[in-house]
């Protein structure tokens, strides 16, 4: 019997490689000397670089960078052993950084994002992968482009720092400084948001309110965008504000995508691709996938709908493990899902919920294998 372990993490208690741990320690319980494999995987976000630098090895580049806030901080990106670098955008402007009560879109950027990339360029990286999920930012890119060398100006002359305030005073592009990157270089923005930059479905009114947004400062933030995405197409001949894809990570891709001529390819199907999951699932008797909470979001790109898609297939049966079942989780069964089912055991808290989530988590794994023992016709099983 061969079981296949591949979740993505429970964000504020569980990471994935802590999920495949416990996954490995349930199935051995129920299923003694059954063979195991798994690999820790994300969709852009936070845990990218690390599922990648798990399964198909590489170097882990540490630099100081611009946090969120504009702090000193330390981050790194990952040079994998054919030249690629993988950037986790989240590393260096991730909402995990910023304490909930210093969370405002409106002062954050992505300017550390920029210096990573520089970084990744110079080191001599043609192939760069971006990850953007999990950010603390609203700035549509105007930090990391800064980073680059590009110049924000207000109606003054006067130099803008690339935050999310930023968007509704930006009056002129100074490209001067602006080298670009090396002719070769190709930038690649691995995530699932299909959202456009404005609108909404936009980066301000679906994302910012995530981000310590409220009412008032969810209307600056879509007014600024729309103001910086017109000054963009007066000064570059050209928009892709209405692309899917560029509302993500608070507009990053919008800037990336305009200024660097970025692609975007599925965030979980590049990790997938680049840890081998395909091969794993040679041979295999089940899948068991998950994340924090299944609900009718997540048949869209996220982690679970792409693994659950690739099990399907390949003709192998995948369950799921969350931490709750949102509205509308069914509709996940009909992309490859055979079952789903909740961690926790009974009613409780949120908190102590994300406290014990590694006791539930393991129980639940045990219910669910001793269920698959009874229900299951396993030959190799004795």
């Amino acid at each position: 019997m061969k079981l296949v372990f591949a979740s993505d993490s429970f964000k504020g208690s569980l990471s994935s490689k802590e999920i495949l741990k416990l996954l490995r320690e349930a199935a051995e319980e129920v299923f003694p000397g059954c063979e195991t494999a798994g690999v820790p995987i994300a969709d852009g976000g936070e845990g990218t670089v690390e599922a990648i630098l798990e399964t198909a090895g590489g170097e882990l580049w540490k630099i100081p960078v611009k946090g969120p806030l504009f702090e000193e901080r330390e981050a790194g990106w990952l040079r994998m052993p054919d030249g690629t670098a993988v950037i986790e955008m989240a590393s260096a402007a991730g909402l995990t950084m910023v304490p909930e009560e210093k969370r405002d879109p409106l002062s954050t950027t992505t300017f550390g994002v920029g210096q990573l990339i520089l970084d990744a360029a110079r080191s001599g990286c043609s192939n760069i992968l971006v990850g953007l999920g999990g950010s603390a930012t609203n700035d549509g890119g105007m930090g990391a482009l800064s980073a680059l060398g590009v110049r924000f100006l207000d109606e003054r002359g006067q130099l803008l720092p690339g935050t999310g305030a930023s968007l509704e005073k930006v009056a002129a592009i100074d490209r001067s400084g602006f080298a670009g990157l090396p002719e070769n270089c190709r930038i690649t923005l691995i995530c699932d948001v299909e959202n456009p930059l404005t609108g909404p479905e936009g980066a301000a009114c679906v994302f910012a309110p995530q981000k310590g947004a409220d009412d008032v400062c969810v209307r600056r933030l879509e007014a600024g965008m729309r103001r910086f995405a017109a000054l963009c197409e007066r000064e570059l001949g050209r928009s892709c504000a209405k692309d899917p894809g560029s509302g993500a990570a608070g507009g990053l891709g919008f800037g990336l995508r305009l200024f660097l001529g970025a692609e975007r390819r599925s965030g979980i199907g590049a990790v997938l691709d680049l840890t081998g999951f395909d091969q794993m699932l040679q041979n295999a008797d089940l899948v068991v996938t998950g994340e924090g909470r299944l609900d009718r979001q997540s048949v869209y790109g996220k982690a679970v709908s792409g693994v659950a898609a690739r099990c399907k297939k390949a003709g192998v049966p995948a369950v799921a493990l969350a931490g709750s079942l949102g509205e509308g989780w069914e509709q996940i069964l009909s992309g490859g899902i055979a079952a789903a089912m909740p961690i926790v055991d009974g009613p409780m808290p949120l908190s102590e919920a994300m406290n014990r989530a590694g006791e539930l988590y393991k129980s639940a794994a045990v219910r669910m294998f001793r269920m698959l023992r009874c229900g299951m016709k396993l030959e190799n099983y004795k």
